[in-house]
């Protein structure tokens, strides 16, 4: 796992030093919240069609062949953006948002490839310990990320991000270069038309799943709203400079080091429903905490909270998801399970360009906040019960199977 992390935290550090940049960039140019949740939608729109796509590749291709592919095209993705930036300064935002459209889409083969190479590279009891270091990996990354764009920032401007990403996106395909992929588990004769058709089917046909990527969209609903609202709360609302956006992301990075820490430990105590449970709640209170700061520390702090609680909520979503769907059809099934949660990020960015840009930002992260606890608390409680119903129905069908196979003998 040593390569397969160093590798992650480097791709993933570069996204989260884009993703400080292009928004402060966008609203530096625009000075307008509508035009920053407009960016944000058109931004997140593309995966809505390329997850399903990218989970059927990363079954057929495997995950760290996916990864390296999609990590080489960002690369030249990033580098072509910031020459063009720099020749036409000009059309500086046009070109940002047509290249974080295509960087969006490259996201969807990244996530897919993870997930698929974290499913196999060992064994499955230690699952929900791979995808916590997971988790903690993407925290430490935003910690780092921003932290290291403020800083270059301040001494050479915000473009020259774009170079230092790509760089860090090569050396996570060199990270990753050596990894044996996971066999083909779909047949190359299959039709991409009856593989997504399976996919679509292998997801509705399981309730729990079905029901967990509900939980899942809430939440990701309200957090593209206040993403998308971030630069402009920041340093419009609350007039703070832009350096706090950065000390926020850094700071809830750093929970990750305590994750590390607690997560194992928690897991020990609590079950994977528990924590989940945990991590909901506290997601919602803070993000209610987020619609009534009166001023940016409250702000800061609530968002840290909120990254804590969506932490905990995460080891047990992707460790229950992937127990339901099973190793031979999670890509093609988690395609399905991102883009109907993809659908979040750019609704949350036009609900953010269209209703918060008239009756605030603010007003409309409490009523989103108020909602989601409200309607996600029963669903997820829903959730549970399902998964809990599931594995007492495998516990209770294992000595049946045992005294058959006896018998055989």
């Amino acid at each position: 796992m040593g390569w397969i992390a160093f590798g992650l935290t480097l791709s993933l550090m570069a996204e989260q030093a884009v993703m400080f940049a292009v928004p402060l960039i966008i609203y530096e140019r625009t000075h307008s919240v509508a035009s920053s949740g407009l960016a944000f939608a058109l931004e997140w729109l593309p995966p809505i069609l390329a997850y399903p796509f990218a989970g059927l590749l990363a079954d057929r291709v495997g995950g760290p062949r996916l990864y390296r592919m999609a990590n080489a095209a960002r690369a030249a993705c990033l580098l072509t953006a910031m020459c063009a930036c720099f020749l036409l300064p000009g059309w500086t935002v046009q070109i940002l948002v047509g290249s974080s459209v295509l960087l969006s889409v490259l996201i969807a083969p990244n996530r897919m490839a993870i997930q698929k190479t974290i499913a196999y590279v060992g064994p499955d009891q230690e699952l929900a310990q791979r995808l916590s270091l997971l988790q903690n990996i993407e925290l430490v990354s935003m910690a780092a990320g921003p932290g290291i764009a403020a800083a270059v920032a301040h001494y050479t401007g915000k473009l020259p991000l774009f170079g230092i990403a790509s760089g860090a996106f090569l050396l996570a395909i060199l990270c990753w270069r050596k990894i044996p992929g996971a066999p083909p588990t779909s047949s190359v004769a299959g039709t991409v038309l009856s593989d997504l058709a399976l996919g679509w089917r292998l997801l509705f046909a399981n309730r729990a799943v079905t029901l967990l990527a509900g939980a899942n969209f809430s939440i990701n609903l309200v957090f593209a709203v206040v993403l998308s609202a971030n630069a402009f709360m920041i340093t419009g609302r609350f007039h703070a400079p832009e350096y706090v956006l950065g000390m926020m992301s850094a700071g809830a990075g750093a929970l990750g080091l305590i994750n590390l820490v607690l997560v194992p430990t928690i897991l020990r105590l609590w079950s994977i429903h528990r924590l989940g449970l945990g991590g909901f709640l506290l997601v919602s209170a803070s993000l209610i905490a987020l619609g009534l700061a009166p001023n940016v520390w409250v702000y800061g702090i609530a968002f840290l909270l909120a990254m804590a609680g969506v932490t905990l909520f995460n080891v047990f979503n992707r460790t229950e998801r992937i127990k339901a769907i099973g190793k031979e059809h999670l890509g093609k099934v988690s395609g399905v399970f991102y883009l109907l949660n993809a659908f979040s990020y750019p609704l949350g960015g036009a609900i953010t360009a269209s209703v918060g840009a008239l009756y605030g930002a603010q007003h409309i992260i409490l009523g989103m906040a108020v909602l989601l606890a409200l309607l996600g608390i029963p669903l997820l409680l829903t959730v549970i019960h399902y998964f809990t119903h599931a594995a007492g129905a495998e516990r209770d069908t294992a000595p049946a199977q045992e005294q058959r196979v006896a018998g055989a003998k």
